[in-house]
């Protein structure tokens, strides 16, 4: 598993999307308790599809809860199938909305 900060200038940070596979991130940003316990504006979500292989992925409940307080946090996400970063807009929800939006 991966390391989780809430501090956006941690050096073990990576951010882009990738164009080869290659392992998860050492360390994901996620938001703050403080800035979780505003409350949800989505769904709490655990698995997302990609839509280019159509493998599920399950992640942290840090990282689903970052999103559910802001849908918008992330411009990418991981495939465990891929094995690549790719841009959120290739990924939908289970119940087929768009992660992201």
């Amino acid at each position: 598993m991966s390391k989780l900060t809430d501090d956006p200038s941690n050096p073990n940070l990576t951010r882009g999307y990738d164009d080869k596979p290659t392992q998860e991130a050492d360390t994901y940003l996620v938001l703050s308790d403080k800035e979780i316990a505003e409350g949800f504006v989505r769904p709490l979500r655990l698995t997302y599809i990609h839509t280019t292989c159509g493998s599920s992925t399950q992640m942290h409940e840090s990282i689903a809860r970052t999103y559910a307080r802001d849908p918008k946090f992330y411009g990418s996400t991981y495939c465990v199938h891929c094995q690549m970063h790719r841009p959120v807009s290739e990924f939908v929800w289970e119940d087929g909305s768009v992660v992201g939006s």
